[in-house]
């Protein structure tokens, strides 16, 4: 278990410390492979793209809470894909998941002096969020780690990014009871939902898990992934009926709108399946290719049983496996980008297209 506390400067961002891998990669005589970020190059669905069209003229201001259809939309969509019934009242569009992730502390009300708990290996926002907000940060997977502690909230990140774990449903039913008796509230990043492919990733709010009773309980969501919708920035919250409530009040002072626009083409997108799992299959094969490729260069793979990454080592510092796939002009993250327990590790995206992936299996193998 280990804790940031607030003062001082923010970490660096992270991916400015790859600017002389990438330096190093681009100079490839056949150019830069960027597998260190999860970002979609994919084309965005025609129904979301008709979507935003149609719904171009928007001149007056949007609601916070979001159009009744974007709501329904979204809770058919947790329903049919997930198992999960929840009323369009107990959900948030969100200005995309980081956004949210960064600023969720701040908005729930916590401060100095209140114990934020995230995962050992934790995509970094998690941390920021918290010392944005003044409090403290502790890094622990495991509950018997936190002791006589009562953290005001708990992150789960369930496909993990980076490293494709699933958490079983035993461990977030534990997790939660564990959360209630303290009065704790715990928050599920389920942004990669979608992407199982070793495991069935399940939902904080299944009932299975929960009981059906969402108090203290939110699940965070996005389209980015799913529907190749990064550049829109469309996000959700939901769960708690009084946590939505409260953090609706707070946006409609701050301004915090997803665009009328937007609001039409996200869904759009989770009305339609289709796309999402014609998507999937690209994942697939590119995720197939990069595993061979990555263990037939002497990475052994863990985890990695779900979502946009391979998680990968060979027993080094992860910095010196980075320049390692540099020099064959591969970009990758660093394990230490997400925390001291990733120090031997690289996260791999398989986010690139189709003709990058298969130059670097080529790489690899030669």
């Amino acid at each position: 278990m280990t804790r940031s506390t607030p003062g001082g400067r923010l970490p660096q961002f992270p991916w400015d410390q790859l600017a002389g891998a990438a330096e190093i990669a681009r100079a490839h005589p056949a150019g830069m492979v960027d597998l260190s970020v999860g970002t979609p190059v994919d084309r965005v669905p025609g129904p979301v793209r008709t979507a935003l069209a149609d719904a171009s003229n928007a001149p007056g201001y949007p609601t916070v809470h979001g159009t009744p259809e974007l709501r329904l939309a979204y809770s058919r969509w947790m329903d049919r894909s997930h198992g999960v019934d929840i009323d369009p009242m107990a959900v948030l569009p969100t200005i995309g998941s980081k956004e949210l992730v960064a600023s969720l502390p701040t908005q729930l009300g916590f401060g100095p002096g209140d114990v934020l708990v995230i995962p050992e290996i934790a995509y970094p926002t998690y941390e920021v969020g918290g010392l944005m907000a003044g409090a403290t940060v502790v890094r622990a997977d495991g509950l018997t780690a936190l002791g006589p502690e009562k953290p005001a909230m708990i992150w789960l990140n369930s496909p993990s990014n980076p490293t494709g774990r699933v958490l079983p449903t035993e461990h977030l039913t534990k997790v939660i009871n564990w959360a209630r008796a303290r009065g704790t509230i715990v928050v599920a990043d389920e942004c990669y939902i979608d992407l199982g492919w070793d495991s069935n990733p399940v939902s904080i709010l299944h009932r299975e898990v929960c009981g059906g009773d969402f108090t203290g309980l939110l699940a965070v969501h996005s389209l980015s992934k799913r529907s190749n919708m990064a550049g829109y920035r469309a996000g959700f919250i939901s769960g708690d009926p009084a946590l939505i409530a409260g953090l609706l009040d707070l946006r409609r002072h701050l301004g915090m709108i997803l665009p009328a626009p937007i609001q039409a083409a996200a869904a759009a997108a989770l009305d339609d399946d289709g796309h999402a799992m014609a998507q999937r299959l690209r994942y697939g094969d590119r995720r197939s290719k990069l595993m061979e490729a990555f263990d037939d260069a002497g990475f052994t793979i863990g985890n990695s049983e779900a979502g946009l990454y391979l998680w990968c080592t060979r027993g080094e510092p992860a910095m010196d496996s980075v320049h390692w796939l540099a020099e064959r002009g591969i970009l990758v993250a660093p394990g230490t980008f997400y925390g001291p327990a990733g120090s031997s590790h690289i996260r791999v995206a398989f986010t690139a297209t189709d003709e990058r992936i298969d130059s670097a299996v080529a790489r690899l193998s030669s």
